[in-house]
C-alpha cells in the first residue's frame, strides 16, 4: 500500500483542475454506491494535483486500465497524472465501503491502494476490464454474503454534512443520542466506515461546505462565508483552510472562481 506524496504545498486544486462531472450510478449499484464521477485532466498539463479531504472513500477506474481503491483521506493528498488521462470514480456510499472491500476504512487511511494489492493477484484478475459497462457489471455482481450497509454511519454522514451540532452541544454526545448508540459504538463504528472519528469528520464536512458554497453561491464577504459554512470566525475558516487545502480561503476561491477552474456540468 503506497501513500501518496503529500510534500508539495504549491500545486493545484484538484477541484480547479480540468473538467469533472457527476452522475447517478445505476439502480443496480445504488445500495453500494452514491454516484458515479469523471475527471478529466488538461490535454497540454501533466502538473500535480491536491485532492482535499472530502469524507468519502472511491473506487477508482484509473487512465492506465488498473483498478484502485483510494481511501479516507484526514489530509490533503498529492496526485501526479498524465496530461488528459481520464479517471472513473465510483463513490460509496457512507457505511458501505468496509463491508463491499472486506477492509476496515482506516486500513486504508490516506491511501491510494491497488485492487489487486488489496485482494490478491487472482481474486483482482477477474475484475480486468476494458470498458464502463463491463465494469459495472462486475460491481453489480460483486455482493460478499456478509454485506449489509451500516445504516448509522449513512445517517451520520448526512448530519454532519448538512450542518454542526447545536450551538453548546458536545458533537460525540449529540450524534450518540441522534443515532442511538453509546459513545463507544459509535468511536468504533467511525474508525471502520470513515477511519477516523467525529471530530475529524465534522471538521473534513464543515470544509466541504465552504467549498460548496464557493462553487454555488455569488460572491460574498469570506465572513458571511466563513459563517454560513458554521465556522466561528474568518480566522477559524483560515486556519482549516490551510489544514485541508494547504493554503488560504481567498486563494481558494480565486483557484475556483479563476481561469484554472473545473468546468462542471
Amino acid at each position: 500500500m503506497n501513500k501518496t506524496d503529500t510534500r508539495a504545498d504549491s500545486v493545484d486544486l484538484a477541484q480547479a483542475t480540468g473538467h469533472y462531472a457527476e452522475a447517478p450510478v445505476p439502480p443496480a449499484l445504488r445500495e453500494v454506491f452514491a454516484c458515479r464521477w469523471i475527471h478529466r485532466m488538461p490535454a497540454h498539463d501533466a502538473a500535480p494535483v491536491l485532492v482535499v479531504p472530502d469524507g468519502c472513500m472511491d473506487l477508482q477506474f484509473m487512465h492506465d486500465g488498473r483498478l484502485r481503491v483510494a481511501g479516507p483521506d484526514r489530509e490533503p493528498q498529492t496526485e501526479v497524472l498524465p496530461a488528459g488521462a481520464v479517471v472513473v470514480g465510483y463513490r460509496f456510499r457512507p457505511g458501505a465501503a468496509a463491508a463491499w472491500l472486506g477492509v476496515p476504512a482506516h486500513v486504508l487511511l490516506n491511501q491510494r491502494v491497488a485492487l489487486n494489492d488489496l485482494w490478491g493477484n487472482a481474486k483482482a484478475a477477474r475484475w480486468a476490464v476494458d470498458d464502463l459497462a463491463a465494469l459495472e457489471q462486475r460491481l453489480a455482481a460483486h455482493r460478499p454474503h456478509t454485506f449489509r450497509i451500516d445504516a448509522s454511519m449513512d445517517e451520520a454522514f448526512r448530519l454532519l454534512r448538512g450542518a454542526d451540532a447545536p450551538p453548546g452541544e458536545p458533537l460525540v454526545r449529540w450524534l450518540c443520542d441522534r443515532l442511538s448508540l453509546c459513545e463507544r459504538t459509535l468511536r468504533r463504528r467511525f474508525d471502520d466506515h470513515f477511519g477516523y472519528g467525529p471530530k475529524t469528520l465534522d471538521r473534513i464536512l464543515r470544509y466541504q461546505r465552504f467549498l460548496r458554497l464557493v462553487r454555488r453561491k455569488p460572491p460574498a464577504s469570506m465572513a458571511a462565508w466563513a459563517a454560513e459554512a458554521g465556522y466561528a470566525d474568518q480566522p477559524h475558516l483560515v486556519r482549516e483552510s490551510r489544514r485541508l487545502a494547504r493554503r488560504t480561503p481567498g486563494d481558494v476561491l480565486a483557484a475556483m472562481l479563476g481561469d484554472g477552474r473545473a468546468a462542471r456540468r
